[in-house]
């Protein structure tokens, strides 16, 4: 009986619970959208989708960025926007580079007749590339003879 009213106490506190955590999540998102990574990055302090050239790498094997928006982009385990343009039977009449060899080998070293599952998520590895001033000092220099 004592374990039915401790039950039945905790099940009233669960609508108060939610509306603490949505409270939560709105202010979270609000604080967000006022940082300074967000608040910079607005149209105006970035070129994006075919207004630039690709930019150099920096090292060897470093990831390519991606020239181009991808807003709404959706990747899930059944469709990935990326390869509508980059697969290997489209990437011709799109004018985009194909997807590397690399991304149909698995981590087996078996080399798959489809991206491999490790390689599928692009955005994984592959983000926007922009010119939007950088938000904190960095002292990075390139590899010789790259970033130029």
């Amino acid at each position: 009986m004592k374990s039915q009213s401790l039950r039945t106490g905790w099940y009233r506190w669960i609508p108060a619970l939610a509306m603490i955590v949505s409270t939560f999540a709105t202010a979270q998102a609000d604080l967000l959208s006022q940082s300074l990574e967000v608040s910079t990055a607005q149209p105006g302090n970035t070129r994006m989708p075919k207004q630039q050239d690709k930019m150099a790498l920096n090292y060897v094997n470093q990831t390519p960025m991606i020239p181009h928006s991808v807003d709404g982009y959706q990747v899930t385990p059944t469709f990935n926007r990326c390869l509508q343009c980059h697969s290997v039977e489209n990437y011709r009449s799109t004018n985009a580079p194909r997807v590397s060899p690399t991304h149909f080998v698995d981590r087996d070293g078996k080399t798959l007749g489809n991206v491999a599952p490790a390689r599928y998520f692009c955005l994984q590895c592959h983000v926007p590339q922009t010119d939007a001033t950088p938000i904190t000092g960095n002292t990075f220099t390139p590899s010789k003879g790259f970033g130029q």
